[in-house]
């Protein structure tokens, strides 16, 4: 196949909802290559514990690209301990001006508990309105869904996985297998 008929990888949908003293990050499982599911049970989301704090981050894009990421996002946490937001925004800066990082195909959601973050290439370090974000190609899907459970008296897992499975009934590109992680403070 020549370079310019690559199909693309789609497949992620992740979602973090935060509920009183608790967030959750979920993402599904699936990984495409076209029309084709490569992978069902990837794992796109992940704590971290940098300097001792633990940090949940769900990735969305090139599986290469979100780990490059995910480890200078570790390295930032490091050398800024505790501090999410800040690292997050140090992440942002480098990644729009660095020629490398430029190049990176992914997107992060980051929480220590006490934030909710949205990373993007772009220099974007967003915390969402409502208290839902969501990326990936269900992404939009999810928020809607999760969104519209806030008004219920669910929890944030609650929510999350029922948003994960109503993207998924929708989605081609997302499917029912979920990671949850829970961070409380």
């Amino acid at each position: 196949m020549a370079s310019n008929e690559f199909p693309g990888w789609h497949g992620t949908t992740i979602i973090g909802v935060r509920r009183g003293d608790e967030v959750v990050i979920a993402g599904d499982g699936q990984v495409s290559l076209g029309q084709t599911v490569i992978k069902g049970t990837a794992r796109k989301v992940r704590r971290i514990s940098p300097g001792g704090y633990d940090v949940v981050c769900g990735f969305a894009g090139s599986t290469a690209d979100a780990f490059t990421l995910l480890e200078r996002l570790e390295a930032k946490l490091e050398a800024t301990p505790g501090q999410l937001a800040r690292a997050s925004v140090e992440l942002a800066k480098d990644w729009r001006t660095d020629k490398y990082l430029q190049k990176l195909e992914a997107m992060l959601i980051v929480t220590d508990g006490d934030v909710l973050l949205v990373i993007t290439g772009a220099g974007d370090v967003l915390e969402p309105e409502h208290d839902v974000a969501a990326i990936g190609s269900g992404g939009n899907f999810a928020l809607a869904a999760a969104r519209g459970l806030m008004e219920t008296d669910r929890d944030a897992e609650e929510i999350a996985r029922t948003a994960m499975a109503i993207a998924s009934d929708i989605c081609v590109y997302t499917n029912g297998n979920l990671t949850v992680e829970k961070i409380s403070k």
